[in-house]
């Protein structure tokens, strides 16, 4: 079976719902053969990335930056999961109250520096959710749970 790590620093109601339409989506009925893991930036260890097939990362943006939380998530896989997670697809979503592009750039620079492959464009969100974001937030969820799929299936093959 393929898993998908989810990471997530839910600080907010709106980060709340991001996470929550991510979670939807990536539990759909339409995917099978994949267990979704969910770990708060705090509690996820390099262990949860080493069996992940893929992973979603949720973070707000603060004061320009990821959120401290995920940014320790980084610490402490780094290292161990350095030359074993290569080409590791990954998702990414951002809340932010004014701006979100420092959150984006800082967690991309990171996965990039992890040899990760960034799966699709980042959903970022300013302010409110719209229905449109929680959509968004959906459709993260079903395809990085399908990339997942993916991984686990050419790896097996």
């Amino acid at each position: 079976m393929a898993r998908l790590l989810i990471v997530h620093h839910t600080t907010s109601p709106s980060t709340q719902a991001m996470l929550e339409a991510v979670l939807e989506g990536a539990r759909t009925d339409e995917i099978d053969g994949v267990e979704v893991v969910t770990r708060a930036a705090l509690a996820a260890t390099a262990v949860d990335v080493l069996a992940a097939d893929a992973v979603i990362l949720g973070t707000p943006a603060n004061i320009g930056y990821m959120s401290g939380a995920l940014k320790h998530f980084f610490d402490q896989v780094y290292y161990p999961c350095l030359s074993e997670t290569a080409g590791l697809p990954y998702t990414l979503y951002v809340h932010g109250n004014n701006d979100t592009t420092g959150a984006v750039r800082s967690v991309e620079t990171i996965a990039k520096g992890m040899s990760w492959h960034r799966h699709r464009p980042p959903v970022t969100v300013v302010g409110e959710l719209s229905r449109a974001d929680r959509e968004a937030c959906w459709e993260l969820g079903a395809v990085t749970a399908l990339a997942a799929a993916e991984r686990a299936a050419s790896r097996t093959a």
